[in-house]
């Protein structure tokens, strides 16, 4: 008899193999023992394997109830998968995990498929190219001898560890028959997500899990990846979706998922042959601030169905570049405004992606806040010279000057590259440009600066002030930003309402 014990406390093990366990353990829930060739038994931290007879056809019989090929997808009983889930997680683990052709074989024509995002939306349209056959499906015949017993030391692939490289001296990276039979169920414990050029890239997440039991008990609630939760808008952004996918209500511990990484794939310039290699890796715990932010950001930068060709009504989905970089803000523990100095420059903000971060500001500390509204009435002083300026000349301040005033706004601000030239050119605005909320306020603002060296955080706040301003409500109780000498009316009768932020 053959006894294998795969336990996810074993110090030796990596996280690759204790979510594979965890694989193994949802595999084997989804089967009946009664006709199986192999009897198990699954507890809080191992599953154990027992049978009579050969190891090949008793690994064999496992593999094979758990993958199959149905209709050109990889199917697997176990996750419960709905029609998307299919296309989703074929096409994750084929860009993955079975990226080399020698892993799988793809038919040489594409077929269309569509899928429905959301009511009242056009369908998405793919193109889709069904799998022939996959290593899952096949013998197996690099584990077993000719007798049908384990090898004692099986070489593995990368299909078997992400990102693995042979070494060209001593070979191929070899692991024991219990290592090995884990690793055949990775796929099921792994989340998949599409990543944006340049380039074909994808990211692989990988769970650390803790109790089998519990976790094949909530995954099994997982009925597959739907094609917008696929396409992630960035590797960070992956992980945290994937983290926040497995959070049930506002307890992530219960499926025993503190922390998951994230393998991004993509171009090597060392390899001309594979577009899906390792480019990075990021480890990701799961922290409730965290994932309660990232929530919020997501549902203020939705991704939205556009259509590529007002001809042929070919449909592709938008993802938003602000929540990539907002998301490696939060996976790094920075606040997640931090950067926005060099992404500014470097990124065209959109009228949706400018409204998600006006919300988003409603987020801000409250130090943060009080240098955020300092400088949002300040810029609001600033348009109310330039509106009365240009009337004096017989002007019309329409959406150009608006431009540019902004323009001229940022560029003050953001041209300094030390503290002291950026805490004098934020004074000089804010006295040049007095606003209410600046009043009584510059003791408290130039004590944030100065502390904890946050003036870089002070420079990416005032500038997000300017790119998100607008104007406040006519029934607003407030006071106008601009001013008194602007009325409302006149201000409106310019066309200076949100449009001019368009």
């Amino acid at each position: 008899m053959t006894k294998l014990t795969l336990s996810i406390s074993d110090p030796n093990t990596l996280l690759v193999h204790r979510a594979a366990t965890g694989g193994l353990a949802l595999a084997l829930d989804a089967l009946s023992p009664d006709d199986a060739p192999l009897s198990w038994q699954v507890t809080e931290d191992e599953v154990r394997l027992s049978w009579e007879g050969s190891d090949r056809d008793a690994i064999t019989w496992l593999v094979r109830s758990t993958y199959q090929l149905e209709n050109g997808y990889l199917n697997v009983p176990a996750l419960n998968l709905d029609s998307q889930g299919r296309y989703t997680f074929t096409q994750g683990v084929t860009s993955t995990l079975l990226q080399h052709s020698q892993q799988r074989s793809l038919a040489k024509t594409t077929r269309p498929i569509r899928f429905l995002i959301e009511d009242g939306q056009p369908e998405i349209t793919l193109e889709f190219r069904p799998v022939l056959d996959c290593y899952y499906t096949r013998d197996l015949k690099e584990a077993f001898t000719s007798k049908g017993k384990f090898k004692s030391a099986i070489p593995l692939k990368g299909h078997h560890l992400p990102g693995l490289v042979e070494c060209f001296i001593n070979g191929p990276y070899k692991e024991s028959p219990s290592g090995f039979v884990a690793l055949l169920f990775l796929p099921l414990a792994c989340g998949y997500y599409k990543l944006p050029g340049p380039g074909l890239r994808s990211a692989l997440a990988i769970p650390e899990v803790t109790n089998l039991k519990e976790w094949v008990i909530l995954r099994r609630n997982f009925s597959g990846q739907p094609y917008e939760q696929f396409r992630a808008t960035g590797s960070g952004e992956a992980g945290l979706r994937f983290l926040l996918e497995d959070k049930v209500g506002d307890n992530a511990q219960k499926m025993g998922v503190q922390y998951c990484e994230v393998y991004q794939l993509g171009k090597q310039t060392w390899d001309g042959n594979q577009p899906y290699l390792k480019q990075a890796v990021y480890r990701i715990r799961a922290k409730p601030e965290m994932l309660e932010l990232y929530q919020t950001a997501r549902a203020f930068f939705p991704s939205r169905v556009q259509v590529a060709d007002t001809e042929t009504k070919r449909t592709w989905l938008a993802t938003s570049k602000v929540l990539a970089w907002l998301a490696e803000n939060l996976i790094s523990d920075r606040p997640w405004y931090c950067g926005f100095f060099e992404f500014q420059k470097s990124e065209n903000i959109y009228k949706a992606d400018r409204e998600g971060l006006t919300k988003m500001t409603d987020r801000l500390t409250e130090d943060e806040k009080v240098l955020f509204d300092a400088v949002k009435g300040a810029f609001g002083s600033l348009l109310r010279e330039e509106i009365l300026l240009t009337k004096d000349q017989g002007r019309t301040f329409d959406v150009e000057s608006y431009a540019k005033t902004k323009k001229k706004a940022i560029y003050r601000l953001q041209r300094h590259n030390t503290k002291q030239q950026f805490s004098s050119a934020l004074v000089d605005f804010l006295c040049r440009f007095q606003s209410g909320a600046a009043t009584g306020k510059g003791i408290e603002i130039a004590r944030w600066i100065h502390s904890d060296d946050n003036w870089r955080q002070a420079r990416d706040l005032a500038l997000l002030a300017i790119a998100t301003y607008k104007k406040k409500s006519q029934d607003s109780s407030e006071e106008s930003e601009l001013g008194d000498k602007a009325s409302e009316s006149e201000f409106d009768s310019e066309g200076l309402e949100m449009n001019l932020l368009d």
